[in-house]
């Protein structure tokens, strides 16, 4: 199906590749801090104190959340019990350019599983626009020049990154299936109250096994307070808010092409935070990744 891309949905796509760029590098600084796991379930156990008090009525006899609840177990276990969960396992053991790259590869796995699995047909358009897409990617990546990016090593997070990639996209795809109620639907804090009802046991349970399995420990610091805080309410609430709603919008294949942005974003994060200028090849990379995204989407 051919969706059209309005400025406030292309405006709403946007904002999660950005605030995902800011929570691998709040991931990495945090690594020493806080398991990966743990790191999961507190971040969605403080981002259902605050969408819990907006979304509430979700809870109430009627909305058809009991009758659903295998699909929202479901979604929760896919977006909150383990998509990040994974990611920050990810960044234990790889590197933060290895992880990015995987991450990348999200637009190829949305057209192959909404071929797979859910009958969605992939255009030519489609599939120059994930190379180009892909080809902006790798340039940042490689920092303008490829003989970087034959010094990739994959190790064993590239593989958590891999499975964590796939399951997004499954996520993503399922967003869009008409099995909800207008009482879940009503707005995006009832339809992620759902979610989380689920999704926090799921984190929750995967946290006890990690510290059983483990000798983890929390270094608690002013720091690390700041990181939960801002992994709760902007990669988590708004992200997961703007994504939904960017996703019913403009469907799972187009929205997976806004995802390369945010290797994009995260490049820029860490020149800002080095104190580097942005060089030439940023340009050339966020021209390339755009005009992936423009002419998937192209009628």
């Amino acid at each position: 199906m051919d969706h059209k891309l309005s400025p406030s949905t292309v405006l709403l796509l946007l904002v999660p590749p950005l605030l995902w760029a800011g929570n691998a590098v709040v991931g990495r600084l945090v690594i020493e801090m806080i398991p990966p796991i743990t790191l999961n379930f507190l971040r969605w156990l403080i981002a259902a104190v605050f969408v819990i008090p907006l979304g509430y009525s979700v809870f109430k006899k009627g909305s058809g959340l009991w009758r659903l609840r295998r699909r929202y177990a479901m979604l929760g276990l896919l977006g909150i019990g383990l998509y990040n969960g994974l990611q920050y396992l990810a960044l234990h053991s790889s590197t933060p350019i290895n992880v990015t790259l995987v991450g990348a590869s999200m637009p190829v796995w949305m057209l192959l599983i909404g071929m797979l699995f859910f009958r969605s047909r992939i255009a030519g358009r489609q599939l120059l626009g994930a190379m180009l897409s892909l080809t902006g990617v790798l340039v940042v990546l490689g920092r303008g020049e490829w003989q970087q990016l034959l010094q990739l090593r994959f190790v064993a997070g590239d593989i958590f990154m891999i499975v964590a990639t796939i399951i997004w996209a499954f996520y993503s795809w399922m967003l869009v299936q008409s099995a909800d109620t207008p009482e879940i639907r009503r707005n995006w804090a009832t339809f992620l109250v759902a979610q989380l009802s689920f999704g926090v046991m799921w984190s929750g349970l995967f946290a006890a096994g990690e510290w059983a399995l483990s000798s983890a420990a929390i270094e608690w610091s002013l720091p690390l307070g700041a990181a939960l805080l801002y992994v709760a309410v902007g990669p988590a609430i708004i992200a997961f808010m703007c994504w939904g709603i960017g996703v019913q919008r403009a469907g799972p294949a187009t929205a997976g092409f806004f995802s390369n942005l945010t290797p994009l974003f995260a490049a820029l994060m860490s020149s800002a935070f080095l104190g580097e200028m942005p060089h030439l090849y940023h340009a050339a990379a966020f021209a390339l990744i755009v005009g992936g995204i423009w002419f998937s989407t192209r009628r």
